[in-house]
């Protein structure tokens, strides 16, 4: 296993999207996987994360960056 993280979402993407669809075309698969990457990054719960999305951790990073910029 080179990285755990990105096997893990390998087998979501895999699992959850790509074995569920026939895609009839190219642009049928790009559509398909966009939606779901939109849900899992910016809807779907991470536990990994304590519970927020990818989208509110890095928002949490970079507030909390700010504020200890501010603090020196």
């Amino acid at each position: 296993m080179q990285n755990g993280f990105v096997e893990s979402f390998h087998g979501r993407l895999r699992d959850e999207c790509l074995n569920e669809h026939l895609f009839p075309n190219l642009r049928h698969a790009r559509h398909l996987i966009a939606a779901w990457r939109e849900d899992y990054n910016h809807h779907r719960l991470h536990t990994s994360l304590d519970g927020p999305t990818p989208r509110e951790y890095h928002q949490w990073t970079i507030e909390d960056q700010t504020l200890n910029r501010a603090n020196l």
